[in-house]
């Protein structure tokens, strides 16, 4: 008898174990088949191809061509998928791709409530370009549910959620949202960028759908610009599998294999991430010349019993300003910064510094910024995992 009758019962049992697996085995086996049918290759294969043999119209082996699917790209789909106990996984672009893909759900008058302290792209998406196609945004802060349940009409289809929030990294009650939510026939869609499935798995709280920019921590390299979707319901993966094809914002296999090697390893550096964080972060807050300091792990934090309940743990991304308050002062600091590299984006191995007001918010009215907390003297920290005691002594060196 030839191991290709094994095969089929071997792939069950394979599979069946997946469904058991603690979060660390998954970053590593979840989704992905043992090795590779063709060669035995422990990692998928980079499928560089665009189009593939038919043995007749319609006769292939599962891929017609690349902007449909390809066999690397649907790797990292299926281990997406499994990190956030999802059904379906979708891979884009970017991440802004990923959240344009699900607004192609909507028609024109659709409305849809989003928290008021987000992203600054996802924020410029909805108003510069959804707006302009007859879709309805409110922008509400979600740390009382009622604050989502005022502005709620029979022509709301969606409620966009961060946690936690970019940059003033605010807590939101997923499972009290997903109450919400259901309650009134709504999608409830939650961008788990900062989190991860390591600390946080919103779909078990609730959640419709989960967004992540893969380019951040999952990715984990700065080496990728990448995002992802996941849910459970098949009604709702054949709509946005459709829009993906149909609109094409999809990654290539070279980034998809990128990504799922940084996913191999998401757990041991989340684990220094959440470490390093908390160092910072209490460093800054008994320094002289800080004034507040946002971070999910100190007690006095908005909403910190909800993170404890839905977080593992806080995340390596901190939040400050200092007492001099102002952009001069807040520019002199990330300037003079050695090992945080000043620079867009988050969640790389590396330490990173942004100032959200000129940077990843400029695109946020200033009045609107200032609403939500983000001063122009606000520093944003992406703790990398780096030896703590260097991240602590270039923060002294830069604020002293």
């Amino acid at each position: 008898m030839g191991i290709g009758f094994l095969l089929p019962t071997f792939t069950n049992r394979f599979n069946e174990r997946l469904r058991i697996m603690k979060f660390n085995t998954k970053t590593i086996h979840g989704g992905q088949h043992n090795t590779d049918p063709a060669y035995g290759s422990v990692m998928p294969p980079i499928y560089q191809t665009s189009t593939y043999a038919q043995s007749t119209p319609g006769g292939h082996k599962g891929f017609e061509y690349s902007r449909s699917g390809n066999p690397t790209r649907k790797a990292l789909e299926d281990a997406l998928a499994s990190l956030e106990h999802g059904a379906f996984g979708l891979a884009f672009g970017s991440g802004l791709a990923a959240i344009d893909a699900v607004l192609k759900m909507f028609k024109p008058g659709d409305e849809i409530i989003s928290t008021n302290d987000l992203y600054g792209g996802s924020y410029r998406l909805f108003t510069k370009i959804f707006e302009d196609f007859g879709l309805k945004f409110h922008f509400v802060s979600m740390q009382d549910t009622a604050a989502i349940e005022s502005v709620i009409t029979d022509k709301t289809k969606l409620i966009w959620v961060e946690t936690p929030t970019n940059p003033m990294m605010n807590i939101i009650d997923v499972e009290a949202v997903a109450q919400v939510a259901k309650a009134h026939k709504i999608l409830l869609a939650v961008d788990n960028t900062f989190a991860t499935p390591y600390l946080q798995q919103p779909l078990d709280l609730g959640a419709d759908l989960v967004m992540h920019s893969v380019t951040k921590y999952l990715g984990g390299h700065s080496d990728l610009v990448m995002g992802g979707l996941i849910v459970r319901d098949k009604e709702l993966a054949d709509k946005l599998y459709f829009i993906q094809n149909a609109s094409g914002a999809v990654c290539g296999p070279q980034d998809s294999f990128l990504a799922l090697r940084g996913i191999k390893t998401l757990h041991v550096r989340m684990q220094r991430h959440c470490e390093n964080g908390k160092a910072v972060a209490e460093f800054l807050k008994n320094h002289p010349k800080v004034d507040k300091v946002y971070w999910p792990g100190f007690e006095d934090h908005p909403n910190h019993n909800i993170a404890k309940k839905q977080m593992k743990d806080f995340g390596g991304m901190v939040s400050f300003t200092t007492k001099k308050d102002s952009l001069e002062g807040a520019v002199e600091v990330v300037e003079k910064l050695k090992v945080f590299t000043l620079a867009e984006s988050l969640g790389g191995v590396e330490s990173l510094a942004g100032h959200p007001a000129s940077m990843t918010h400029a695109s946020i009215p200033k009045e609107e910024r200032q609403k939500t907390g983000i001063k122009d003297s606000l520093i944003r920290l992406s703790v990398g995992i780096e030896d703590a005691e260097d991240l602590l002594a270039d923060l002294q060196q830069a604020l002293d």
